[in-house]
């Protein structure tokens, strides 16, 4: 077997950025799930991805579904000023496709919520963050 040419630093470097922040975000997806579960949410999905977005978590309670959108940054200010509204747009539209996936959730009480995550302290729950006219 013939191996290619070595990563470039530049490249390398990107690639090991990558991973690093891919890890983080699992983490405080992990945290954000752990944190609606011990507030009564049973976790319907986590990375739910369509061709048009990806939620990050789908929760249920009662008659209430909540898509929610993980983010973590170092301190909470920063984490609540990262979603921009591309992303709430995508966040949107792959909910649609959950509710088109899944009919029987067209009955629920819907709504986009925000879990913001720092590297200490705990999670900030933001219900109702945004609604789904953006």
């Amino acid at each position: 077997m013939t191996q290619g040419p070595p990563d470039e630093p530049a490249t390398r470097a990107a690639r090991v950025a990558r991973q690093a922040a891919f890890r983080v975000g699992v983490t405080a997806e992990s945290r954000a799930a752990a944190y609606l579960a011990g507030r009564g949410f049973t976790i319907a999905a986590r990375r739910f991805k369509s061709p048009v977005g990806e939620v990050d978590i789908v929760a249920r309670r009662g008659p209430e579904l909540i898509f929610v959108e993980v983010k973590a940054r170092r301190r909470l200010d920063d984490a609540a000023w990262s979603l921009t509204p591309r992303q709430r747009k995508r966040i949107v539209a792959a909910a649609e496709a959950w509710l088109a996936d899944h009919p029987d959730d067209g009955a629920c009480d819907i709504r986009f919520d925000v879990i913001l995550i720092a590297r200490s302290g705990p999670p900030q729950h933001i219900a109702a963050a945004f609604d789904a006219s953006i």
